[in-house]
C-alpha cells in the first residue's frame, strides 16, 4: 500500500464543487498528467477541451441532461476521440490515411486512448485534494455538443470531466467482486458461480444504498443494469460517429 493506491481506492464521484476555480497551474498539471498516460503506438488521438465560460458550461449542463455540476465546478474538460491532426498528417506527408481513419479500429484506439488519458487526469486529480465527476451525458445531445465547441471533421467529445473542490463527502460505492471480473487463464465457464457472486454483491449494494439514504433507497444493482438496458439509448451514436468519419469499416 502506498500514497498513490490509496489515492486510487477512496475514489468516488462528488456532484458538488465549492465556487472555486482551478488555477492555471492545476490545469496544467492535470493535462500533462493525461498526456503521460499510454497511448496506442503513440498515436496520441486524442484531445481536450477545457471550459472555463459560464455560459458554455451553463449550456453544456442543459445538453448533459440538466447536470448542475457540468456547469458549477473548478474547470470542465472534454475528452475528444481526435484523428483530425493525423488527417493533416496526411496532408503534409502527402500519404493517403483517409481509410485508416475511417476504420473502426483506429475509432477503437482513439476511445481507449481518450480513455487512458483521462484516468491519469482523474488520479492527478484526486492527488491533488480535488473530486471530480465522468460527465457522458454529453453524448445525449452530441451533435450540438460538437457545433457549440466548433469540432472539425474527424473528431467526436465522448464525455466530460468535472473537477473542482468537493463540496460534499460521499462514501465509497462497493465494486462488484474481484472474483466476478477477474478470471485467471480463461475466462469463467460457470455461470452459476457468476450469478452467486452477483447475488451477493446485491446485497452488499442495496445496504450501501439503505445506509447512504437512511432507508430510502435499497435497489440492487442487477435490477438496476436490467432497467438501464431493457430499452437501448442514444441510438444516434452510430450516425453521428460515421458522420465525423469514424467506423466506417
Amino acid at each position: 500500500m502506498n500514497q498513490t493506491i490509496e489515492t486510487i481506492l477512496s475514489h468516488r464521484s462528488v456532484r458538488k464543487f465549492e465556487d472555486k476555480s482551478l488555477t492555471e497551474e492545476q490545469i496544467k498539471t492535470i493535462v500533462k498528467s493525461a498526456q503521460a498516460a499510454s497511448t496506442s503506438s503513440f498515436v496520441q488521438a486524442y484531445s481536450i477541451i477545457g471550459v472555463k465560460d459560464k455560459a458554455k458550461k451553463k449550456r453544456l449542463a442543459e445538453l448533459a441532461g440538466n447536470q448542475s455540476y457540468v456547469e458549477n465546478n473548478g474547470h470542465f474538460f472534454v475528452f475528444c476521440a481526435d484523428f483530425h491532426r493525423h488527417a493533416l498528417i496526411g496532408e503534409l506527408e502527402d500519404t493517403d490515411v483517409t481509410s485508416s481513419i475511417e476504420s473502426t479500429e483506429k475509432f477503437m484506439v482513439a476511445v481507449i486512448d481518450a480513455s487512458l488519458a483521462a484516468q491519469n487526469a482523474t488520479v492527478a486529480a484526486e492527488s491533488m485534494g480535488l473530486g471530480i465527476c465522468y460527465i457522458g451525458g454529453l453524448r445525449t445531445n452530441i451533435a450540438e455538443v460538437a457545433e457549440l465547441l466548433k469540432m472539425p471533421a474527424n473528431t467526436i467529445p465522448l464525455f466530460g470531466l468535472a473537477v473542482g473542490y468537493p463540496a460534499q463527502d460521499t462514501g465509497v460505492k462497493p465494486r462488484l467482486p474481484m472474483e466476478n471480473v477477474y478470471h485467471e487463464e480463461e475466462y469463467q465457464q460457470d455461470e452459476k458461480v457468476f450469478k452467486e457472486q452477483l447475488e451477493d454483491y446485491n446485497q452488499e449494494i442495496s445496504g450501501y444504498y439503505h445506509e447512504r439514504t437512511q432507508g430510502k433507497r435499497s435497489d440492487t444493482w442487477t435490477s438496476q443494469m436490467a432497467g438501464m438496458l431493457k430499452e437501448p439509448k442514444r441510438m444516434h451514436m452510430k450516425g453521428f460517429v460515421e458522420k465525423q468519419g469514424f467506423a466506417k469499416k
